[in-house]
């Protein structure tokens, strides 16, 4: 720490002023200036819709009609709603089992690539290119002709005199099909384990490799505790975007969330009430109640990251 620092953090007498030196005001000004349009942003655009979307939670409002204040209705509503209750438990299921399948093919990958290769930066820009694409109409078309009943998949199989059912038009595999849709776009997390794996000093790989560990004990005592911190970072925006799909489910099950709601997630749940049923209020209650599930589930993250979760410090 220099001088001036440390100055700085001296606790000044009672009534005294800390004089800014020149550049420590230019650094504010510049902050101020750099975050000045996302606060324009988010004050002029995102802010109202937010406060108009809670209020319109207590009401019964379809667009034709000014909302009409209904108190907790909706509350009770989603309480006795087995259709919410059906979506809740589809997102869930795909939260839990395509995040951490998603994480694992990642870093997978990203240790492969590691090692060093010849056209390192083709394969990492061939590798992330389906995070670009997963989430758009073009890729969910192009898998509802992969699996569906006259698919590519059942073609392929049919080589072996296999006759595959359709993958999509039934509940025990549908949901499945966009769990593999979902782990086909590891590329954004693979980039960032795999520039979490450069920061590691290569001395404590060779220490171990001189006491006699093998490549999975060093993977397990080195590369997850030292890379645990973006393990932890890449789980928390994984699980964000997990809750938040939409494009797939609506586009493979023609907005219908079959078959026999087994791809009815939250988010075409409320879809359907918003645009479908013009239920504006009753949507609204829905995508707050999505909210505090996505609040719910990052701030378990964030406790349950003292456990597993080792800094430098």
């Amino acid at each position: 720490m220099s001088a001036l620092n440390e100055l700085r953090a001296l606790k000044l007498p009672k009534g005294a002023k800390r004089v800014r030196d020149k550049s420590e005001t230019q650094d504010n000004k510049a902050a101020v200036v750099f975050l000045a349009p996302w606060l324009i942003g988010f004050f002029a655009i995102t802010l109202g819709p937010i406060i108009a979307s809670l209020y319109l939670s207590f009401t019964n409002y379809n667009l034709l009609q000014n909302p009409e204040f209904t108190g907790l209705t909706n509350i009770e509503r989603m309480l006795q709603d087995s259709d919410l209750g059906s979506s809740l438990i589809v997102t869930l299921t795909y939260v839990v089992i395509s995040v951490p399948l998603q994480l694992a093919v990642a870093l997978a990958i990203a240790v492969l690539l590691d090692r060093g290769m010849r056209g390192l930066s083709f394969y990492r820009s061939v590798l992330y290119l389906p995070s670009l694409l997963g989430g758009s109409v073009a890729i969910a078309v192009l898998w509802r002709l992969v699996f569906g009943g006259d698919g590519l998949l059942n073609a392929f199989l049919a080589i072996f005199g296999i006759h595959g059912p359709s993958w999509i038009g039934s509940p025990d595999t549908a949901l499945g099909t966009l769990i593999i849709l979902h782990v086909w776009t590891f590329g954004a997390p693979m980039v960032i384990f795999l520039a979490g794996l450069r920061q590691i000093p290569q001395q404590f790989y060779e220490a171990a490799s001189t006491d006699g560990a093998g490549r999975w004990r060093q993977f397990r005592s080195i590369t997850l505790p030292l890379l645990s911190p973006i393990v932890f970072f890449n789980l928390v925006l994984g699980v964000i975007g997990a809750f938040q799909s939409f494009t797939q489910a609506y586009v493979i099950s023609n907005g219908s969330g079959g078959p026999t709601n087994s791809t009815l997630f939250i988010t075409l749940y409320l879809y359907q009430k918003a645009f479908g049923s013009l239920q504006m209020g009753y949507a609204s209650a829905i995508a707050w109640l999505l909210l505090l599930i996505v609040g719910a589930a990052t701030a378990i993250n964030f406790w349950a990251s003292k456990y597993w979760v080792f800094y430098d410090d």
